[in-house]
């Protein structure tokens, strides 16, 4: 169970890589990752209000994202080591260290694009970690 459960209007997973409406036009080289960041919304399933100071920290410190996009060679390891069994792909949530990666928005989205070694895991939705 996450530690603190988020209420959202629609499946955020869905909402980023529906509104990445230029992702057709863009490419990511080698082994980057353009992963969608996860914003959380101001009230928990508890009924809990997050001040707008702490969603906006997300911009900032956020550790989650939906990978929306990958380089021709992201996830590809010849040797086993890396990757083994991951088998990572568009639509899933990963985290991340919140100073890896490089900012940029796109579509008025915010995006991170890192190495494909930078992401350290997936999760099954984006409240699972914190």
């Amino acid at each position: 169970m996450p530690f603190m459960t988020m209420v959202h209007d629609e499946d955020p997973k869905e909402k980023l890589l529906k509104n990445l409406k230029s992702l057709g036009e863009i490419d990511v080289f080698n082994n980057q990752v353009l992963v969608a960041v996860y914003i959380r919304p101001q009230k928990t399933k508890s009924g809990i209000y997050l001040s707008d100071r702490t969603t906006d920290e997300d911009r900032f410190q956020s550790k989650v994202g939906v990978i929306a996009k990958l380089g021709p060679t992201a996830f590809d390891d010849p040797t086993g080591v890396w990757f083994k069994n991951a088998d990572l792909k568009i639509g899933d949530w990963v985290f991340y260290r919140a100073s890896d990666g490089w900012s940029i928005t796109i579509d008025n989205i915010l995006c991170r694009v890192m190495d494909d070694t930078a992401i350290r895991g997936r999760i099954p939705q984006p409240d699972a970690v914190w």
